[in-house]
């Protein structure tokens, strides 16, 4: 760390502290004293800044100052202030800014299970899913009497049984968006390639009706997708049973799979960050987009999400969308966040947690510029519906809102099969039956949190790494967790209750 600040464009009027400043101290910048005390990882003036003036950082407006503000002050939420995304939204230079990455590589490869439909998983489990609330507590005592009474290491390809709950299923419209949406994700995790075999398990009076939900999914029962009714089939207790027999039944068929050597193109990648701060824009999210530059590179594809997170930088975006008509879906979405934000007498800017701001984010605008560059720099060719099946090779986008856990369980449900999650203050999160691997933004979070973390992209800010050596290290992280290793959220049990579908609604 050779400078106390560090400076992102020649006309910012800010830089980034890169420790704690107290006042009065040098910044590395001639003539420039600190004249507060300022957290690391926050904002300082590097000029004065007029009341009303745009600030911008990366060249990109990210607030307007609320008051006058000190060359060497603490720029933040006490003199900026949220003001409407200035993006354009020009769809005039559509593919400006796209760039396919012209790296010559030999061919990647993991090692996957090939499934029937011709997708590839980077799992083997059996899941039962609850269609509603009433039956989640039955869903979780089938999978844990089943592990309880059966030895899987018995059956190493057989990575594990898990249950999916969830709130829902009563308390939507039987033939409304809610009910839409929740059936979409249902299916999405039913038919995903890191599932050999799924427990559909009912209450019986529903809304979300185990016949309807396979009906609208386009399912049969089959040897390796069973349904029970706790109504229908003697209770709780006798259920549970049922549940253990069916999942007995389909063991040694999940089990007779195999990983077998795939091309990285079998892979899709959601892209998440979540406990952001503001190195997140400087080091871990721009080195995924270089592991996701690479995977597109190689024929596979990487999911941007969280709709409300792009608000402000969604012009990066527009100008590498592949088509004009892939650039109209991508403001049509934000305008209905708009229309949605100002129906709740909100804003937009709700969404910076008091941890991002603690960690230097100051506005919506600020937290979208680290969040779109987790995509890299490849063309943008599909905008998707929440838990919409990818269907596209390529960098894409699924409209979701922005907390971590909704948005990922879209992505998974629309086919990811891994997940890159970026955190600067510490993001505890897993993504059962999908690997998630857990990148920091700082070396000190890593070593604070060692059993969490999966990648410290901290060394690019301190100077030892460059962006594209932390990127390619991300994409060989990401094959050997295709490949079977375990991550750190998978090694401590987390994923199961990190799903939760969207309840159609407005989530910051």
């Amino acid at each position: 760390m050779s400078k106390p600040v560090l400076l992102l464009r020649p006309l910012d009027p800010i830089g980034i502290a890169l420790g704690d400043l107290e006042r009065g101290d040098a910044t590395g910048i001639a003539g420039l004293l600190a004249t507060t005390a300022i957290p690391k990882g926050h904002k300082i003036a590097l000029r004065a800044i007029r009341e009303g003036e745009a600030v911008t950082k990366f060249g990109t407006v990210i607030g307007t100052a609320s008051a006058d503000i000190a060359a060497g002050a603490h720029v933040h939420t006490q003199n900026v202030a949220f003001r409407a995304s200035a993006a354009s939204r020009n769809l005039q230079a559509v593919g400006r800014l796209a760039r396919v990455r012209s790296e010559i590589r030999s061919a990647s490869t993991f090692e996957g299970y090939r499934r029937a439909d011709g997708r590839v998983g980077t799992r083997n489990v059996l899941l039962v899913m609850a269609t509603v609330n009433c039956s989640a507590t039955v869903a979780k005592r089938i999978a844990a009497v089943f592990k309880e009474r059966v030895d899987l290491t018995a059956t190493p390809s057989v990575d594990d049984v898990i249950a999916l709950t969830h709130q829902h299923g009563c308390s939507f419209q039987a033939a409304g968006p809610g009910m839409d949406i929740l059936r979409r994700t249902l299916a999405g995790y039913a038919t995903h390639p890191n599932v050999a075999g799924v427990l559909v398990v009912g209450l019986g009076c529903e809304d979300n009706q185990v016949d309807g939900f396979l009906a609208t999914a386009g399912l049969l029962p089959t040897p390796l997708l069973r349904t029970l009714v706790i109504q229908e089939n003697g209770g709780s207790l006798a259920t549970i049973e049922a549940g253990v027999a069916a999942l007995r039944d389909m063991l040694p068929l999940a089990a007779a799979a195999a990983r077998t050597t795939m091309p990285a193109s079998y892979l899709t990648l959601a892209l998440q960050c979540g406990g952001s701060d503001a190195f997140s824009a400087i080091s871990a999210n721009p080195a995924l987009g270089v592991a996701a530059d690479l995977l597109v590179a190689e024929g596979g594809t990487a999911i941007l999400s969280e709709t409300p997170e792009i608000y402000g930088a969604e012009q990066l975006l527009l100008d590498r969308a592949a088509t004009p008509e892939i650039g109209e879906k991508l403001i049509g979405l934000l305008e209905w966040w708009e229309r949605s934000a100002a129906e709740d007498a909100g804003s937009l800017d709700n969404n910076p947690s008091p941890g991002n701001k603690a960690g230097g984010i100051t506005t919506i605008l600020e937290k979208s510029l680290g969040a779109v560059a987790k995509s890299g720099s490849s063309p943008l060719v599909g905008v998707y519906a929440y838990a919409e099946r990818i269907r596209t090779p390529g960098l894409v986008f699924m409209d979701s809102p922005g907390y971590d856990p909704v948005s990922a369980t879209g992505q998974i449900a629309a086919g990811a099969n891994v997940v890159c999650f970026t955190t600067g203050r510490g993001s505890c999160f897993g993504s059962a039956p999908v690997p998630s691997l857990k990148l920091a933004t700082n070396s000190a979070l890593a070593r604070r949190m060692p059993d969490d973390i999966d990648v410290d992209c901290g060394t690019i800010v301190e100077g030892i790494a460059t962006h594209d050596e932390v990127g390619h290290r991300i994409f060989e992280e990401i094959l050997a967790a295709a490949s079977g290793r375990p991550t750190k959220s998978e090694a401590l049990g987390y994923g199961e209750a990190e799903f939760i579908p969207w309840a159609m609604g407005l989530i910051y």
